[in-house]
């Protein structure tokens, strides 16, 4: 039987080279991880402000042939002052972006409260509305949506932004036809019927409206606008 001596030395040298193979390898993978990485931030990666979306913005969102003081800020780059005195009224100097046509001069000076776009007031820009929550529901429901300022308002920061809103969204149910039907013809369920709880409807139906107990509870519920849609809307 052969026996096959290992000494420190060998075992020393061993272990170098595994090391060293490890750490080659540990290069190589490093290195095509990084030029991957690069190589998508470079295809992924568009200029904010390349000519070519100004363009195409210019294009599309901005009208030509008006006065280029009318213009919406989307088609105007104004310096505005970041360390301004909030709610002070300041002028920024404004001039028309490249492709935009518009008549008289295309630098002038322009008036904006100093504030943050999301501290608009709620009539100074426009939210995405939804209908995908209650709004008969205790405590009231609010939803995130975006929201745009309106294209004659300057603000700093970004022009889109998230908001939370009350959910107050209707659908044309009006509170005076379903109060008259459940007076009229609550005992049929009319009432439970055109608002949508058509099961309730049903039951008032077959039992005569309970007897004229669940028509007369029904009626004062309209009334004091408790019962609504089943959808979730408000009444119009």
């Amino acid at each position: 039987m052969n026996v096959v001596r290992i000494n420190s030395k060998n075992v020393i040298f061993l272990f170098m080279a595994l090391l060293s193979t490890s750490i080659q390898e540990a290069r190589m993978d490093y290195g095509t991880a990084t030029s991957y990485a690069l190589k998508e931030a470079n295809l992924n990666s568009t200029p904010a402000y390349s000519s070519k979306k100004e363009k195409a913005f210019g294009d599309d969102q901005c009208p030509s042939g008006i006065p280029c003081t009318e213009l919406g800020a989307e088609c105007l780059r104004c310096g505005l002052n970041p360390n301004c005195k909030y709610g002070a009224i300041y002028e920024a100097n404004c001039s028309v972006m490249e492709h935009v046509d518009c008549i008289g001069e295309q630098t002038f000076l322009k008036k904006y409260m100093c504030r943050y776009c999301y501290q608009t007031d709620h009539w100074e820009h426009q939210c995405q509305q939804k209908n995908s929550c209650s709004s008969v529901a205790s405590p009231q429901q609010y939803y995130r949506t975006n929201c745009t300022v309106k294209d004659d308002i300057l603000c700093l920061g970004r022009r889109m932004f998230m908001k939370n809103l009350p959910c107050n969204w209707t659908v044309g149910y009006r509170w005076s036809t379903a109060l008259i039907l459940s007076i009229t013809l609550g005992g049929f369920g009319a009432d439970r019927f055109y608002l949508g709880h058509w099961q309730e409807g049903i039951g008032k139906l077959f039992s005569f409206g309970g007897l004229g107990v669940w028509t007369l509870i029904d009626v004062i519920l309209i009334s004091m606008r408790y019962l609504g849609p089943a959808d979730g809307s408000l009444y119009i």
